[in-house]
């Protein structure tokens, strides 16, 4: 049972995330940013996700608050749905390309939270978000999920295109860490016994 159900409220924001891990794609999203809604849906439907995102923020500064706090929630619904990790194949990595944009995304389910983040935008906001927005949005999820994350964005001239292979390579190799290793016969993948 590899789901998690979080809610998150601050002065800012109310979030709530479910999550299934062996889920078939299908995700229910209201942000109240259609552009970032279409990113999430690129991480349940690429990483076999069910993800369920409802929330409220003060849209009426700006985005930040919001895709921040999502970014947590998501990662808190994570780091609850692969609980102790044992089975998991623990790594994973993807190259996606959009047409002329090209990523790659590394994961380790380490328990060390950390980003390395190599991406460079073409334009400062895609439609009205904000492309440091997606920076935020990762920052958020890896200091919360406990996972140790690379994301190069190798190439690319139209940011719509960078940021769908970010969060589509993400999603895929999240999937591959995320799988059960049938020859792992439910080890935890780590000499020192824990992650």
């Amino acid at each position: 049972m590899r789901k998690a159900n979080v809610i998150r409220e601050t002065a800012e924001t109310r979030i709530e995330v479910e999550l299934d891990l062996d889920g078939s794609g299908a995700s229910t999203l209201a942000t109240g940013i259609g552009f970032f809604d279409h990113m999430l849906d690129q991480i349940a439907r690429h990483g076999l996700i069910d993800l369920a995102v409802q929330a409220s923020g003060d849209l009426h500064i700006d985005g930040h608050h919001t895709v921040e706090d999502v970014g947590i929630t998501i990662g808190q619904a994570l780091a609850r749905a692969l609980g102790d990790k044992k089975g998991v194949r623990r790594y994973g990595h993807a190259y996606v390309p959009l047409d002329e944009a090209l990523s790659r995304v590394v994961v380790d389910f380490s328990g060390r939270p950390g980003l390395v983040w190599n991406v460079p935008f073409t334009r400062a906001s895609i439609g009205s978000f904000d492309t440091e927005l997606a920076h935020e949005f990762f920052q958020g999820l890896v200091n919360h999920a406990g996972i140790t994350l690379h994301v190069d964005n190798l190439r690319g001239d139209n940011a719509h295109h960078q940021c769908e292979t970010v969060f589509k390579a993400f999603a895929r190799a999240l999937r591959a860490a995320a799988e059960i290793d049938a020859r792992a016969s439910g080890a935890i993948p780590s000499t020192k016994g824990s992650l």
